[in-house]
């Protein structure tokens, strides 16, 4: 579809190639997650809307070997990895982990998070989405009878017109082979509100995204002179402004005009713009460079980023699970947190995000024979920073084993509400499913500890 320009466009070439050649994308693809109409949601609690980025350690991580250390356990609970001290008096965290243990001051430890589910995709639709997957079944896999993820849910109930998404997920899509991760677009709602999806490693020397990149010979200034040239060519396509699609499109081609000329938006995939210092901070791999341009998207009006640590199984760690942790998983993630906890404090832009780092489950009590851990969906961490929450503390207790919830358990529902809460959205919001009937968005309750600090 692209045109290859070394000095730009004529008119006859636009009108050879249409307007997806002119910007050098997929209007289709581009635009998916782009609401037309005017449903409005607004915020009920009268509270300034918080971002939202989330942290997502796909195939879940060890609750027993990072955050919910178990020093008094047998060996084949405790593990072999140490402890180190944090600024919560009394609550030490893994060896490995040493930058957070540093900086625990910022954010909370929730040690019950629970459900009922052991399997990858069901349990990641419930994380990501705060319900339970319609008609959920070993390995069901993503469809358009699913619930929508937040940000889906977010272009829903308030749509925008400035051409910035609501939610953008990066740097993988997950899927493996036949299976795709539900939870990871707009489900029911329809592809018109699915989140922006990056798939390119922001480490990568020529990392782009190709939906926000123009065709070569063009930049922001020449487009913006080219405006008027496309509203001659849609007036000569006028025979077919009587097709519905044709409607859409011209509709499309406003709104993929603002993404492009908000340089504030554009910009924030370049990652280049950063100091070597800054890059370096965040560590010189994938881990770090997608935490680092998940905070720019945060800093362009992006309102939920998602940034997926690993593919769909990086942390499913049914065996060699401490190598694993302590030579390929934890460093990078211990230092791309701690830079992305810094920098949005720095910013000023902590106090109106909220960091949300958990997998889909947690990993077993006793270590498995190929010295590993297998899934467990009945107990669980989540860590938490930002947006009201009260750092320095440590919410819920698990058992000895660290195998159930001592305490009051929170379940993704839960997790869900608290979202919700966060960005304005009502309790009782409803949206509609694919016959039309509306259905109330969230059933689950706020963590009210995250904000209060009452639950000890």
């Amino acid at each position: 579809m692209n045109h290859q320009h070394r000095i730009g466009l004529t008119r006859r070439e636009i009108l050879q190639t249409g307007y997806s050649g002119l910007l050098g994308l997929g209007l289709p693809a581009l635009l998916a997650g782009r609401a037309q109409s005017a449903r409005a949601g607004d915020a009920a609690s009268g509270r300034t809307p918080k971002s939202v980025l989330i942290v997502f350690l796909t195939g879940a991580c060890s609750h027993h070997d990072t955050f919910d250390m178990k020093p008094d356990a047998p060996a084949e609970i405790r593990g072999e990895f140490k402890q180190i001290s944090t600024g919560i008096p009394g609550y030490q965290m893994c060896e490995h982990l040493p930058e957070l243990a540093k900086r625990a001051n910022k954010f909370a430890v929730l040690r019950t998070l629970s459900h009922n589910d052991n399997n990858h995709l069901m349990s990641t639709h419930h994380v990501l989405t705060g319900e339970i997957q319609p008609g959920a079944f070993f390995d069901k896999v993503a469809s358009r009878d699913d619930w929508p993820c937040y940000s889906s849910a977010l272009s829903y109930l308030r749509p925008r017109t400035d051409g910035v998404p609501s939610g953008v997920n990066l740097p993988t899509f997950l899927v493996e082979g036949p299976l795709t991760w539900p939870g990871q677009h707009a489900g029911f709602l329809g592809q018109n509100f699915d989140p922006w999806q990056i798939t390119g490693d922001p480490q990568s020397a020529d990392f782009r995204v190709d939906a926000l990149t123009l065709a070569p010979g063009i930049d922001v200034p020449r487009l913006d002179r080219r405006q008027s040239l496309l509203v001659d060519v849609n007036r000569q396509q006028s025979q077919l402004s009587e097709v519905a699609q044709s409607l859409r499109l011209q509709k499309d081609q406003q709104v993929a005009f603002s993404m492009l000329t908000s340089s504030k938006l554009s910009q924030a995939f370049e990652l280049k713009r950063e100091t070597d210092a800054v890059r370096d901070r965040y560590g010189r791999n994938t881990t770090g460079q997608s935490l680092l341009l998940a905070r720019r998207l945060i800093q362009s009006g992006v309102p939920i980023v998602q940034a997926n640590i690993g593919r769909v199984q990086n942390w499913d760690s049914h065996g060699a699970i401490f190598p694993t942790l302590k030579d390929r998983l934890l460093p990078p993630l211990d230092r791309g947190v701690a830079a992305l906890l810094d920098d949005l404090e720095s910013m000023g832009l902590l106090e109106d995000t909220l960091v949300m780092m958990l997998g889909e489950f947690g990993r077993t009590p006793k270590i498995n024979a190929g010295a590993g851990r297998d899934h467990w969906g009945p107990c669980f961490f989540g860590m938490f920073a930002g947006a009201g929450v009260r750092g320095g503390q440590v919410i819920g207790r698990s058992d000895e084993s660290g195998a159930y919830p001592a305490t009051r358990a929170y379940s993704p529902n839960d997790l869900g509400a608290t979202v919700y809460h966060l960005l304005g959205i009502p309790a009782e919001a409803e949206v509609r499913d694919r016959l039309g009937r509306p259905v109330r968005l969230n059933r689950g309750e706020v963590i009210e500890p995250l904000f209060t600090g009452a639950e000890v």
